[in-house]
């Protein structure tokens, strides 16, 4: 309690306030991207933000309303409107609670770290190619880029004469009060939406309670809520290392799933953990809840409270801060870690960034990422079975080490096929293999039929218990020890 709540409350603070400012324009952006009103995304972004603090697993991680949840219910809101949204909101969350009860928050342990680094740097290069329609089209300006280059000199050298202010919240202030002094031509957070003037309420979304409902709402759902889950406890895996601290995956997923459920009652959209915006709380030096809880109370006194104030605030001093914090995201090392890292990692990580940049879909590259991972395994552990054979008078040895799936059944297949070799007996040394699926155990009577077909006594020797048990439990013969000749399992 005290390490969450108490540690470094003025730090915390001005953690919360950068993250706030930066999650405004995120908010209305995402809201405009799902075909609704700004109030929409800012709302489940103070919703989503204060929940998260107090009940997800990552302390310090930002939740709030993006991109890739948004992409998902443009067909929703188009076709049946914006109360269907609030009400795939709310089953988002049960779907996600639900999953973090049957403990899918373990499938992370099979996403490589090559997928990690792949998914870091292509979130990094979407969050800068994110700003490009900021600096480009109507707003090809000289301020807009003098700011801009004025707020990343900011953000990088005043940590050299002091670490007790954040320096994008120094950036920030800092540009707004130039250009209101000034009142340079440059885009604003008003110009990207109206902001709400209230708080938000209560709102029981107006559908029809009938099974044909559920069915138009369930699919969105049920992408949003596998979408989210994903980006979320891929963004704490890397607030884990950021910080060299563990988090809850299995509270992150309740966390998640009560921080939607909620926001579909009070008109908001279903949102995640944001990378970007977790970074910029890191950097700042929130590591706690209550950076996260002042960064969603903060989003709302200042829509609603200080609304005029924020609205003015410049465009391109946001752009600074989202720069910044898209070069302090990527992966650097990962260049160099090309030259002496194996060819298969690489591979593995280049896939995943190529794919979510090119469709603008983690899901997408994360799968193509854990699919390649498994891939290059598969073949690696195949590579490790060996099989030697020698023939002492009118018997065949065969000792089989390794692996058996079904990546490297044909090997064993291909190692026993001699023809008609002028044999009595043949015995099969599995001592140092272990058998691992129904296509191990198959490969096994195939073989040892064939060998039987051909007149020949066969031994199986040196089995252990599990590859015994699967034997038994999936063999094709009913009595499988006698059948195969298997001895001292």
């Amino acid at each position: 309690m005290k390490r969450d709540w108490l540690s470094q409350p003025k730090t915390e603070f001005l953690a919360g306030l950068v993250v706030a400012l930066a999650l405004i324009p995120e908010a209305i952006g995402f809201a405009l991207i799902a075909g609704v009103d700004p109030q929409v995304g800012l709302y489940a972004s103070f919703s989503i933000a204060v929940i998260t603090a107090i009940l997800g697993g990552r302390p310090g991680m930002i939740s709030a309303a993006t991109a890739a949840v948004a992409v998902l219910v443009i067909p929703l809101v188009r076709d049946h409107g914006v109360e269907y949204l609030f009400a795939a909101t709310v089953l988002m969350g049960v779907f996600q609670a639900i999953a973090g009860f049957f403990r899918l928050d373990l499938l992370m342990r099979f996403v490589s770290r090559s997928v990690i680094t792949g998914f870091v740097n292509a979130l990094a290069i979407l969050i800068f190619m994110a700003q490009l329609p900021q600096l480009t089209g109507d707003n090809f300006k000289l301020e807009t880029y003098a700011m801009v280059a004025a707020g990343l000199a900011i953000i990088y050298l005043l940590p050299r004469l002091t670490k007790s202010v954040p320096s994008p919240l120094v950036a920030i202030v800092l540009l707004a009060g130039v250009s209101m002094y000034w009142g340079l031509n440059v885009s604003t957070v008003g110009d990207m939406g109206k902001l709400p003037s209230s708080l938000p309420m209560f709102h029981l979304p107006q559908i029809p309670l009938t099974l044909e409902t559920l069915q138009i709402i369930a699919p969105y759902a049920a992408a949003m809520a596998a979408v989210g889950l994903l980006e979320s406890l891929l963004t704490a895996s890397i607030v884990d290392d950021m910080t060299e601290t563990r988090s809850a995956k299995r509270q992150e997923c309740y966390g998640q799933g009560a921080a939607n459920f909620f926001t579909g009652f009070i008109g908001g959209m279903g949102g995640c953990a944001m990378i970007g915006q977790s970074v910029i709380n890191i950097k700042s030096g929130g590591r706690h809840r209550l950076s996260t809880l002042f960064a969603g109370i903060l989003l709302i006194i200042l829509i609603v409270v200080l609304g005029p104030w924020v609205a003015a605030i410049p465009m391109p001093a946001l752009v600074a801060v989202m720069i910044f914090v898209s070069i302090s995201t990527f992966r650097w090392k990962s260049f160099t870690e090309f030259t002496h890292h194996p060819k298969a990692s690489t591979a593995v990580m280049v896939a995943t960034v190529i794919t979510v940049v090119a469709t603008h879909d983690l899901a997408k590259g994360v799968l193509v990422g854990v699919l390649l991972s498994g891939i290059f395994f598969a073949a690696k552990v195949r590579n490790l079975v060996k099989i030697d054979t020698r023939l002492e008078g009118t018997t065949r040895h065969y000792t089989i080490g390794g692996e058996i799936f079904f990546g490297s059944v044909d090997i064993v297949t291909e190692a026993m096929e001699y023809g008609e070799e002028d044999v009595d007996n043949i015995t099969i040394d599995v001592t140092h293999a272990h058998f691992w699926d129904i296509s191990a155990t198959g490969i096994l009577d195939k073989v040892v039929a064939r060998f039987q077909g051909e007149g020949k006594q066969v031994q199986v020797i040196g089995m252990n218990k599990a590859s015994a048990t699967l034997v038994e439990k999936y063999s094709d013969n009913e009595k499988p020890f006698e059948s195969l000749g298997v001895v001292g399992h």
